[in-house]
């Protein structure tokens, strides 16, 4: 399996030449690097000999499958498989085949995505119109209301470091981080995304918050758990030295952003949150530590948590709106209007949130359903809010070795 592992990842660095966001990240030997940037992209049979490359692949993995791994082995197996019938889709894609939202978060993702009714949305709001009482819509009224929690720019820094750091070190009590581990934080502006892990290899991270909207109270530790611990920059590092280092499974030395890898590494870092955090102890920790930091009112705390908690199922119109952006169903203009309404977003947030759905289509179920997929398996093995320590090392375990989104929805 070595041999097909070590040809997936240059096939993965050649598709990454067509698309600059394919490889998100990379830390293997850098002549394979170089040898990837000299394919030729002018070729006009080349997507059709990569494909062919992923089709053996695939076929080799197949053959294999006859030897009944098991254990990690298995997972190994399975992960590998499920990555190359990714990248295959990946290549269709490139060359101009291009699948229905369904269809294509199937293939990437290794999942097959809900479809909720407008009427699920409408209840939210209604609950969120008695709520917020008021005049004008129940989005101007909620947009209103958050006002008072945003971060103040020149705070931005302290706060969101005091969130990081505090996630790490509730991340620590439970699971032993890699030795010399470290992240640097860049603020940024003009991109589609709110933050961004840049994992560079060797436990070393390049966190970067973008500015462009106004940052509120709770999005630090979002961010801070997310991005970090126990988000992405321990999960690349975990990956990084027990199956690369440890293991010697070369396979783990690239991330393909469009993979159902993917799927495991948002929705784990979204489920980090609720796992660093548990109960009240967010809550707490903000009203005594962060809303302070940020010179906001500590005393309104509580009542901002309840509208967050009643927004929360409104996440699921992200995958509502693209589904039917990307399917033709919709204009760009009946999108943002349809988020408006339903999302209760701003007009610049629908804006953002068009402008991310551009350039990385199917890739917001990662962040709703991935969080679904991974909280499910943890609580369905015992990993409850009541028993901390059996979450965490379901947590761990999860995040530190091969796994696919199909497989954790059915795993016990």
């Amino acid at each position: 399996m070595n041999s097909i592992a070590e040809s997936y990842v240059k096939l993965v660095l050649k598709i990454g030449q067509f698309d600059a966001d394919y490889v998100d990240a990379y830390y293997g030997p850098e002549e394979w690097r170089t040898s990837a940037s000299t394919i030729n992209k002018e070729d006009t049979t080349v997507y059709e000999k990569l494909t062919s490359e992923a089709d053996s692949l695939l076929t080799a993995l197949e053959a294999l499958g006859s030897q009944k791994a098991t254990g990690l082995e298995k997972l190994r197996y399975r992960y590998l498989y499920k990555q190359v019938v990714s990248a295959k889709v990946k290549l269709l894609m490139l060359s101009g085949i291009t699948p229905g939202f369904d269809e294509e978060a199937k293939g990437l993702y290794d999942v097959e995505v809900p479809e909720y009714s407008e009427g699920v949305f409408q209840k939210i709001i209604n609950e969120l119109n008695t709520a917020l009482p008021g005049i004008g819509s129940v989005s101007e009224r909620l947009n209103e209301f958050k006002k008072d929690f945003i971060i103040p720019k020149e705070k931005l820094d302290t706060v969101f470091s005091t969130a990081i750091e505090e996630c790490r070190r509730r991340t620590a009590r439970h699971i032993k981080l890699t030795e010399g581990e470290n992240f640097t934080v860049e603020y940024v502006s003009d991109k589609p995304w709110g933050a961004y892990n840049w994992y560079k290899g060797n436990s070393f991270s390049i966190i970067q918050v973008n500015t462009d909207l106004p940052v509120y109270i709770d999005r630090a530790i979002d961010l801070a758990a997310h991005e970090g611990y126990p988000g992405h920059h321990l999960y690349n590092s975990l990956l990084e030295k027990k199956m690369v280092k440890e293991n010697g499974w070369v396979e783990f030395s690239v991330y393909p952003l469009f993979s159902p890898q993917s799927l495991i590494a948002e929705g784990s870092a979204n489920y980090g949150i609720e796992v660093a955090f548990p109960g009240e102890s967010r809550i707490k920790f903000e009203k005594e530590i962060l809303f302070t930091l940020a010179g906001l009112d500590a005393s309104r705390v509580e009542e901002y948590y309840k509208v967050l908690g009643l927004i929360k199922g409104l996440s699921f119109t992200s995958n509502h709106a693209a589904r039917n952006y990307i399917d033709g169903n919709w204009t760009r203009e009946e999108t943002k209007l349809w988020l408006h309404k339903f999302a209760l977003r701003t007009p610049e947030q629908c804006e953002k949130s068009l402008q991310f759905i551009d350039k990385y289509r199917s890739y917001v179920i990662n962040y709703n359903l991935g969080q679904d997929i991974v909280k499910d398996y943890i609580e369905r093995n015992g990993g409850t809010e009541d028993n901390i320590e059996r979450r965490w090392e379901l947590f761990e375990n999860l995040i530190s070795s091969p796994q696919t989104p199909s497989h954790l929805q059915r795993a016990n």
